[in-house]
């Protein structure tokens, strides 16, 4: 039998690890019960919700398959996905590298006071809602608007950008550059500056280091800001109704277009649980990605 001491000294650990582990469901439990309230029983009865029937414009609770058949084979579906997925993936690869210069000179560059000061620069356009800054930019954009009549004494435009990809782009920007900046500012934030130092020490240049140190070091937050834009932009409703004149049409116009027409619920629930599948396999390939050349300890 074990001295009395020693069984004592054995319990402590253990009675620790229980406590620590208790005190974990306590503070996870909040926002677990707000994510399954709020986000995965929504889910589920969006999920439910494709395989009703919409009789006389009234939604009726059934089991068809009908809704899926018909978008799937819709040509404007086919086209309104690969526009929707393209102008994401080209947005967020722009704001990336947009993004990067400018959180390289904040981090490594900028004075403490002046980083400050960047950074809530950085925060200030989320003081005005996005649709705002959305109007914004079609008065800077108008055919009569601030760029036209900057260009106009050049002989050059009138630039038509409203209406357009472009101007989906645009607003896509507007949307996720500041907050691309600030999550590659913690990313960048997190890189070990004796590494940086060691490789200019071995007489490797900025770009080098750039390339071989900053940018592995950083590569999870760097490809998380990414998927942050991309997920903003695929979902974004405003940029592609106000700047893009929904021509041609993204998935987030096309769920409107479908609610709109005959409220047509569960077709637009189709195009709206697509879009989530879409988005969840994104987002592995980017984890893959980021977290694919680590091991663990």
């Amino acid at each position: 039998m074990l001295p009395r001491g020693l069984m004592t000294d054995q319990a402590i650990p253990e009675r620790s690890k229980a406590a620590s582990r208790r005190f974990a469901i306590v503070l996870g439990a909040p926002p677990l019960a707000w994510q399954l309230l709020f986000f995965i029983v929504p889910l589920g009865f969006l999920l439910a919700m494709t395989f009703w029937s919409v009789r006389n414009f009234r939604l009726r609770p059934d089991f068809t398959v009908a809704n899926w058949v018909t978008i799937f084979k819709a040509d404007f579906f086919a086209k309104a996905f690969v526009h929707t997925f393209m102008l994401s993936f080209l947005a967020a690869v722009l704001c990336s590298l947009i993004a990067f210069p400018a959180a390289y000179a904040i981090v490594f560059r900028a004075k403490s006071a002046t980083r400050r000061l960047l950074i809530f620069a950085l925060i200030v356009p989320f003081f005005t809602s996005f649709p705002v800054r959305v109007y914004s930019m079609q008065v800077f954009f108008s055919p009569p608007g601030i760029i036209n009549h900057l260009i106009e004494p050049f002989g050059w435009g009138p630039v038509h950008v409203l209406n357009t990809s472009t101007g989906t782009v645009i607003g896509f920007l507007t949307l996720t550059l500041p907050l691309v900046v600030l999550l590659q500012t913690l990313a960048l934030g997190g890189v070990d500056e004796t590494l940086i130092e060691a490789s200019h020490n071995l007489r490797c240049g900025r770009f080098r280091t750039i390339l071989t140190v900053i940018l592995p070091s950083a590569r999870v937050g760097l490809v998380l800001a990414a998927a942050f834009a991309f997920v903003l932009c695929f979902g974004d409703y405003i940029s592609p109704q106000l700047l893009g004149g929904s021509r041609p049409p993204t998935l987030s116009i096309l769920i409107a277009d479908q609610v709109k027409s005959g409220n047509n619920w569960p077709r637009a629930s189709v195009v709206a649980v697509s879009m989530i599948v879409t988005l969840m396999v994104v987002l592995g390939v980017l984890m893959r990605i980021a977290y694919g050349g680590r091991r663990e300890s």
